[in-house]
């Protein structure tokens, strides 16, 4: 009878899983439902670990809605030096133009946040690790030097692998000239706002990333200059399990808070109440 009979074995039915719909943290490498760490304004709900967000994700988080006008944003980089390495300079541009959906590392602009008129300028990491090249030190210019025009407080927030190497020379300059418009910026009275998120290195920590009035740091972030492995090669001594987070330089005086991003926008704005009115030379 049929039921004596030994059936073939049934494979087990495949089930596909979409692409995308877990994420890992980077800090407590925990498996996460994106969708819950979305909610969380793209916080890891386990250790706090707060995942990089998009230059438009982090305008968003921090005007009044509707509020930005974009400045400079028909500037596109140049290949000065026709970089080539395994792929060349312009390839490189365009595919980061596409991932991130931006021309640029660097977004500028006027925005209200608390009903404060600012200049914000506001870097990518996802453009190229958020590399400072000459248009992106030319956007902080602009940026600064239209807050000095309008008598508007400046804020930048900072995520950034350092100079972008495919200009050479080039980039290496914009560290000089983002500095010098953070100095003649600061003869007006207006107070310098500069957060710093996860990671801020080479020469934009090294320039106006750290020459805030008021240094932020999102909790986690990795900041410093050179990577962990070059100093302990340089000083030949093994480094602190903390150095370069945000919580080590808080330690030491390097920043001045560490402000969780739910309540980075209410910090921000306590800051312009108390500041803002500052305008005298």
């Amino acid at each position: 009878m049929a039921w004596f009979k030994k059936e073939k074995d049934i494979e087990p039915r495949k089930v596909k899983v979409p692409e995308g719909l877990w994420v890992k943290c980077n800090s407590c490498k925990e498996i996460i439902y994106r969708k819950e760490v979305d909610r969380n304004l793209k916080i890891c709900p386990k250790c706090n670990y707060h995942f990089r967000i998009s230059a438009r994700e982090r305008i968003s988080l921090l005007e009044d809605s509707g509020t930005f006008v974009e400045v400079g944003g028909e500037l596109e980089s140049s290949d000065p030096l026709n970089f080539r390495d395994q792929t060349t300079y312009k390839e490189r541009l365009r595919d980061s133009e596409k991932k991130s959906n931006s021309k640029e590392a660097a977004t500028a602009g006027r925005a209200l946040i608390g009903n404060y008129p600012v200049m914000l300028i506001v870097l990518d990491f996802s453009f190229m690790g958020g590399s400072m090249g000459s248009v992106v030190g030319e956007k902080f210019v602009i940026a600064a030097e239209k807050a000095a025009e309008d008598r508007v407080p400046l804020i930048s927030v900072a995520s950034s692998g350092g100079a972008r190497m495919h200009e050479g020379i080039v980039a290496l300059m914009q560290m000089a000239k983002t500095s010098a418009l953070v100095a003649r910026f600061k003869q007006t009275g207006l107070p310098y706002i500069s957060i710093l998120a996860d990671p801020t290195f080479g020469g934009v920590s090294a320039s106006f990333a750290m020459l805030g009035d008021i240094i932020i740091a999102e909790p986690k972030s990795l900041i410093g200059f050179a990577g962990p492995r070059v100093i302990e090669q340089t000083i030949k001594q093994q480094l602190p399990e903390d150095f370069q987070t945000a919580e080590f330089l808080l330690k030491h005086g390097m920043i001045d808070m560490i402000v969780s991003r739910k309540d980075l926008k209410q910090t921000v704005v306590k800051l312009l109440s108390l500041t803002a009115g500052n305008t005298e030379s």
